[in-house]
């Protein structure tokens, strides 16, 4: 993986931070408030505040984004978008699901700093797991330095999905709705609270599909590139081009998209919200085979 030209350096620094983030997770840290239900922890801002350090010594001339509120030279060529820790809350409450996640983009000269460009490296790290996932354009997509590849599942009722609710006024999120349709119409729906990792896990195969609402460039940046280097593909709920400041991502393997997208226009037209059954409803269906 010599030709790799961002993710060696990338991938030592995530493994930094991630040995950092076992630390405090085995220790033990008090959760706080920014926002009304936006948890973060002494954990997050020691992880990025390691991750700019390194960031800053490997690469002096790139632009570094951090979900903790670095804001550094954004008008440079190259910007990293960092997320020191994806899952605070699983980890504020002991639940083994997080990750580091730092993804590259490069917009050319003369590119306006709110404009896009174009994912080249990322790097998404589970500490607990030790799994490293790295991603290079043009260089395919890895996990601990073996090439990965989306699933070959070909339709959405022998599919496995995994989805994310926002914290933020959940009591609007249009979300529970998707979830009921796709979990009746697939093998089921995993909501682990990492979208970088739900990402990550599409790319290898281990999920088929994933979609969220309101999700941020440093949720999505490393994890998306995963997702195109393994052979997936990525859109917006009815389809169209997926960029990093979108506010909503599907990421499937590519052979289920389509039913999705159409599920999902279904819905936004308001047809197939089936009512939820009842108890009795349920024990029928069940016993005709038709519910899992």
């Amino acid at each position: 993986m010599s030709e790799f030209k961002f993710v060696p350096a990338a991938a030592r620094i995530a493994r930094q931070a991630g040995a950092l983030l076992r630390f405090y997770y085995e220790k033990g840290v008090e959760a706080e408030y920014k926002g009304d239900v936006d948890l973060v922890t002494e954990a997050d801002r020691a992880s990025e505040k390691l991750i700019v350090e390194k960031l800053k010594a490997a690469f002096p001339e790139h632009g570094i984004f951090g979900e903790e509120g670095t804001r550094d030279r954004l008008d440079g060529e190259y910007r990293w978008y960092v997320d020191p820790l994806d899952g605070t809350t699983n980890f504020a409450h002991g639940f083994p699901s997080f990750c580091v996640s730092m993804g590259l983009e490069h917009r050319p000269a003369g590119t306006p700093a709110d404009s896009d460009g174009r994912m080249v490296a990322g790097v998404v790290y589970d500490p607990l797991r030790d799994e490293l996932f790295t991603a290079e354009r043009g260089h395919g997509a890895w996990l601990n330095g073996r090439p990965i590849h989306v699933s070959r599942t070909a339709r959405l009722q022998e599919s496995l999905t995994a989805t994310g609710f926002p914290s933020h006024k959940r009591h609007a999120s249009p979300n529970i709705h998707f979830y009921q349709q796709l979990t009746l119409r697939s093998h089921g729906v995993r909501r682990a609270g990492s979208a970088a990792l739900d990402l990550s896990y599409v790319a290898c195969g281990r999920l088929d599909g994933f979609w969220e609402f309101n999700l941020n460039p440093w949720d999505t940046s490393a994890g998306c590139l995963l997702v195109e280097e393994a052979g997936g593909r990525l859109s917006h709920f009815e389809g169209g081009t997926f960029t990093l400041d979108s506010r909503e991502v599907l990421a499937t393997n590519g052979l289920i998209h389509a039913e999705i997208t159409h599920v999902f226009q279904e819905m936004f037209a308001g047809r197939g919200l089936d009512p939820i059954p009842t108890p009795a409803e349920f024990a029928a269906r069940r016993a005709r085979g038709e519910a899992r």
